[in-house]
């Protein structure tokens, strides 16, 4: 592609090649429906963004992989593309780093002779520091926003009120849940000052009951509590092995159970530590990055002022040049929470490092009770952006085809991949097709982990067929937000049982179709030719 930097490039470039009549797609790029032209032939390189192991998929993943599945079987059994589909699994990241150490130090805390009264103690004092810490942010949230607050940031104020109204809500529900399991009648309060380990044999199995209901209860908690005192003792590197390990099998377990097409390949980031790190020094030998305090930070202005557009998909913004957006104050506040986001849980000081909000980092300096890597920077892991970028030039090359993933993901994670890769290739368009699934919404809200309203996909499949799951999305627009609720479930039974009668008749008439009449009247030309049409 040409490379040029004399002047901001444009948002889309619509590649070289032979357009196959019919297929339009809408690409998040340019927001909006255009055709579809694969670089070579009908090779189409495809790259997915694949899960972040460190629990159970819900169903707001299957709504990202069930609708990419879909689309990668119309274009591969009815278009007849070439598809090379590469999915990544991200097991070097701060959330498996955070959950891993919680889940060992709560094992570790519940294998320790402790007394009843003590154990309650620790609980109520981890639900009272989480509560506390929730409800000052609902207080900093309550706030009202400057006169003139622009649309688009109010919308989103209103969005993360009502998220962290829940989870307040759902850390007071915790406190009296912690508080009915302490109160069970069925542990005389003598037995307070006996450590669990060695009760009475007769009357060991019934306080520890009541001691393991206290810690279910009060777990989220107490493993936060946990890990700001002793997580960074945590120093084995198989603790976070294990877990990405147990996480990638259970997602593979569940995309094999909802019948999704396996991908071409599966890359770990793990894997490609090494190319990570040549990738990296790259950027900052072309002086589109620089080291900070053992870290290694994207520089986001140097890459504006190389004539490049950042960022390009962010819901409501025009990319601009590092002039515009140095003058335009309320794309970089309301950019702060999502940068934040994007680098990650343990990441709480990055910003003393920057140089600019709108930088990220690319290689990250590991702290007490984080994984590490050697580098040329210090001991280390990469940041989350560079991982897909390097996994997919690694297989992919300097350019694809199409890109996929939630619409979560489109800023600051996928703006953030165009940036690095393109700065890398030296081009301006790393990405031809990039394609957004909706959210899933649930009670209002977008289905996630941190709000706790998730359904698992094993918990769905206990309940509905993979078929009924795959009806239900395909009765929606892929590409927009969807409610999932008791109601839309039954329409897609309602659907399936239509389909399933229809074929049922059909197969019925083929079977007696010997004995029936045979030629073609009016009716069967008129439906034949609207058949053809359809083709």
């Amino acid at each position: 592609m040409k490379k040029e930097h004399d002047k901001p490039f444009d948002l889309w470039y619509p590649p070289e090649g032979s357009v196959v009549p019919g297929l339009h797609v809408n690409n998040s790029i340019c927001q909006g429906k255009v055709p579809f032209t694969p670089s070579e032939g009908r090779k189409v390189k495809w790259y997915t963004c694949g899960p972040t192991v460190y629990d159970k998929c819900h169903m707001g993943h299957a709504r990202a992989y069930l609708t990419f599945d879909i689309i990668r079987r119309i274009m591969e059994d009815y278009f007849r593309y070439e598809v090379l589909f590469q999915v990544n699994v991200t097991d070097i990241d701060d959330k498996i780093i955070k959950r891993a150490r919680c889940n060992k130090l709560v094992a570790d805390y519940e294998a320790e002779s402790k007394a009843f009264e003590d154990v309650c103690t620790d609980v109520d004092a981890a639900v009272g520091a989480l509560k506390a810490k929730l409800e000052k942010k609902l207080s900093e949230l309550q706030e009202p926003l400057p006169d003139g607050t622009p649309t688009r940031l109010r919308d989103e104020r209103e969005t993360l009120l009502k998220e962290q109204m829940l989870k307040v809500e759902q850390v007071r529900q915790t406190e009296e849940a912690v508080e009915a399991a302490k109160a069970d009648k069925s542990v005389p309060k003598c037995w307070n000052l006996v450590p669990v380990r060695y009760s009475h044999a007769n009357n060991t199995g019934c306080v520890r009951r009541v001691f393991s209901k206290v810690i279910a209860t009060g777990r989220d908690a107490l493993s936060e509590w946990l890990d700001a005192l002793k997580g960074h003792t945590v120093d084995d590197h198989s603790v976070f092995d294990a877990h990405g390990r147990k996480y990638e099998d259970s997602f593979l377990q569940d995309m094999e159970q909802l019948g999704v097409r396996r991908p071409d390949l599966l890359t770990r980031v793990s894997e490609y530590v090494p190319e990570v790190v040549i990738f990296i020094q790259k950027l900052i030998d072309d002086k589109f990055a620089y080291e900070s305090n053992g870290s290694v930070y994207f520089d986001t202005s140097k890459f504006k002022c190389a004539g490049h557009a950042y960022p390009k998909l962010k819901a409501g913004q025009k990319a601009v040049s590092s002039e515009a957006a140095a003058a335009a104050t309320e794309d970089v506040t309301a950019s702060a929470a999502e940068m934040a986001e994007g680098e990650g849980a343990l990441s709480s000081s990055f910003t003393d490092e920057k140089r600019s909000a709108f930088d990220f980092a690319l290689w990250k300096k590991s702290k007490a009770g984080e994984p590490w890597w050697d580098s040329p920077w210090d001991k280390g892991r990469p940041g989350w952006h560079i991982e897909c970028s390097v996994m997919a030039t690694e297989v992919l090359g300097a350019n694809m085809d199409i890109h996929a993933g939630g619409s979560d993901l489109k800023f600051p994670h996928h703006d953030n991949e165009m940036a690095q890769s393109e700065a890398f290739h030296g081009c301006n368009q790393w990405v031809n097709y990039f394609l957004h699934a909706g959210h899933l919404n649930i009670r209002g809200l977008k289905m996630s982990k941190s709000l706790k309203n998730f359904i698992t996909i094993q918990q769905a499949l206990e309940e509905h067929t993979p078929r009924q799951l795959r009806l239900m999305f395909l009765m929606q627009s892929w590409d927009k937000d969807m409610i999932y609720s008791d109601q839309v479930m039954e329409d897609a039974r309602a659907k399936e049982k239509l389909f399933v009668n229809f074929f049922r008749n059909v197969k019925t008439l083929l079977r007696e179709g010997g004995s029936k009449m045979q030629n073609w009247r009016q009716a069967e030309k008129d439906l034949a030719e609207k058949l053809q049409a359809c083709q």
